[in-house]
């Protein structure tokens, strides 16, 4: 396994992975037509472009035997999407493979956030996740977040309810 930050000649390829990986894991539960705009506002050159590019950003692919399995997406200072501790790391995306899960691959993610966290003197991981996404919280609980709070999250008209969990480190 290796970790890969991601750079800008890797846009095109990020961009494949994202639509790829997002519309894996929530197309059943979205309308066609909800799933298309986000993704289309989420994922275009331009924005991912300017993710890139931000210093308080960072995106890592995690490799198996050179094929892309899974990957991250962190955020620092003015680049998280939430004030939601002080000294925090946001895990903005984090995303496997569906054929590729339970095979700890989440768990390196994980730990590649920590390491990052302590790299940047930071002391909390926190993230949003989709209440529905089951599998998704007994993961994270298993890897000791906690919830705090909740945020609305909207896919087109539909609101949606994304729980904040956090972990010290």
């Amino acid at each position: 396994m290796e970790l890969k930050e991601c750079t800008l000649e890797d846009l095109e390829l990020l961009q494949k992975i994202s639509i790829e990986l997002f519309t894996d894991t929530f197309k059943d539960q979205n309308t066609e037509e909800d799933l298309k705009n986000y993704l289309e506002k989420a994922y275009n050159s331009t924005q991912l472009k300017k993710e890139l590019t931000n210093k308080n950003s960072a995106f890592f692919f995690l490799l198996d035997n050179e094929e892309i399995v899974g990957y991250l997406k962190l955020n620092i200072g003015d680049a998280q999407t939430e004030d939601i501790a002080e000294n925090a790391v946001e895990i903005e995306r984090i995303y496997i493979r569906s054929n590729r899960k339970r095979k700890g691959y989440g768990t390196v993610l994980i730990e590649k956030a920590e390491q990052f966290a302590k790299e940047k003197n930071k002391e909390v991981i926190w993230l949003g996740v989709w209440e529905e996404n089951l599998s998704a919280l007994s993961f994270y609980k298993k890897k000791e977040f906690i919830q705090i709070s909740s945020h609305s999250f909207f896919m087109g008209d539909d609101e949606q309810t994304d729980l904040i969990m956090t972990k010290t480190i």
